[in-house]
């Protein structure tokens, strides 16, 4: 916590001493791994040379929780920069509602995901920001296992995944006494969310009612004793509820050691690298639901805004132009196999080749589900984390544990006033 705070305060500090120097462009800010970093240095180049426009590259950490507190911390403060940041899907609603995004007038909607922009991306009838890079939660799978099942297709259902772990596992442990049908994000962390939404299916989740957010309701009672009986019972592991993130599962999926993974697209790639044991061996699929009609997949990826304090909001408009364009955005996808933003780059020949799984990709988006945008999300998020995985560890029963997150975020919202 202290390198955490020591780190913000750097980055505070930084940013004021920017404010306090005659700048000669735009700053913006982007944080990643280091090959990310790279490409989006790359992108501010090519758009220094099409526009004449200095643009500076304020490189954040990957964590995408620091980054976030980077952020809070120069809006609160009314910093001019950076001018352009990406956001994290799950931040939009507190930026928009702490009234520290620009709006960005009349770009084209047209050539990205309709829903998400209307979701995610409008707040108060105005655009406030725009997808760069789609995410959502996908299922993969085990062809060849399935096929070795009869089955021809991966499940549609929980009832189904499950079905389908318990008839091969037998086989399966007799092999490798490793082997578990199901891992998934269970730690207590946002991921551990994400998961929980896509058990639930489009019935459950945060349920918004008059005011109130409703944890409570039948269909999270079942997706939350679903999720710790999988445990219990072996289909996936115990470790699941202790220290299964994103990276944990890939690997644990990548070395064969599970039937089915719920994971990001990012993963995709990594598994069909050439030392991957699992190569040209898996598929990928929406998640299941409770029925077929109810399969969702939770929505993340990174938006772009400008903000309300920046002191060159037309040259940060022309650099959202850019970012967002179509050949901006395919130079992306091809540099780090990223899903983009605009819809129209799915059915794109080049992209295609590169990234055949985006043909698949595009009609999970199309439905997936994005998280309450309300400006006391991460709030909300913490403590339904908290009481989400004591149930998988057992420590309380499912009905209580959302009983109690209920009850919680509520009085949240009353000290809030909200």
């Amino acid at each position: 916590m202290k390198k955490l705070l020591f780190t913000l305060l750097l980055a505070a500090l930084f940013l004021a001493g920017c404010d306090r120097q005659e700048r000669a462009g735009l700053v913006f800010s982007v944080g990643g791994a280091p090959a990310e970093l790279a490409a989006w240095q790359d992108l501010v180049d090519e758009f220094r040379q099409v526009s004449g426009i200095e643009v500076e590259l304020l490189r954040q950490p990957a964590e995408t929780g620091q980054q976030r507190q980077g952020l809070i911390l120069a809006l609160k403060a009314e910093l001019p920069t950076p001018d352009v940041f990406l956001m994290d899907v799950g931040w939009i609603g507190l930026f928009a509602a702490s009234g520290w995004l620009e709006p960005l007038g009349d770009f084209d909607r047209s050539p990205f995901f309709e829903e998400v922009v209307e979701r995610v991306d409008v707040h108060e009838g105005e655009l406030i920001a725009l997808p760069v890079y789609m995410d959502g939660g996908l299922l993969y799978y085990r062809r060849d296992l399935l096929a070795l099942a009869g089955r021809d297709a991966p499940p549609e259902t929980w009832k189904e995944l499950l079905e389908d772990a318990v008839s091969l596992l037998p086989a399966m442990r007799a092999e490798n006494p490793n082997f578990y049908g199901f891992v998934w994000q269970g730690a207590q962390y946002e991921g551990l969310i994400t998961s929980f939404l896509e058990f639930a299916g489009s019935e459950g989740g945060f349920v918004l009612r008059d005011g109130r957010i409703l944890l409570d309701v039948p269909a999270n009672r079942a997706a939350l004793r679903l999720m710790r009986d999988l445990i219990r019972n072996r289909v996936s592991p115990p470790s699941v509820y202790t220290e299964m993130r994103e990276e944990e599962v890939r690997l644990f999926f990548q070395r064969g050691d599970a039937l089915f993974a719920r994971n990001w697209p990012y993963a995709w790639r990594l598994h069909q690298q050439p030392d991957s044991p699992i190569a040209r061996r898996i598929g990928i699929a929406a998640p299941p639901g409770p029925t077929a009609e109810e399969r969702v997949s939770t929505l993340g990826g990174w938006h772009i805004g400008v903000s309300r304090f920046s002191q060159r909001k037309e040259e940060a408009m022309e650099f959202v132009r850019f970012v967002t364009s179509r050949e901006a955005q395919r130079r992306m996808v091809l540099a780090l196999g990223w899903n983009p933003g605009r819809r129209d780059l799915y059915d794109d020949p080049r992209v295609l080749e590169e990234m055949p799984n985006l043909a698949e990709l595009k009609e999970v988006f199309e439905k997936a589900r994005a998280r309450p945008a309300i400006p006391y999300y991460p709030q909300v998020s913490e403590i339904a984390q908290r009481h989400l995985n004591a149930a998988l560890a057992g420590r309380v029963t499912p009905e209580m544990a959302l009983q109690q997150a209920e009850e919680e975020i509520a009085a949240l919202m009353a000290r809030y006033g909200m």
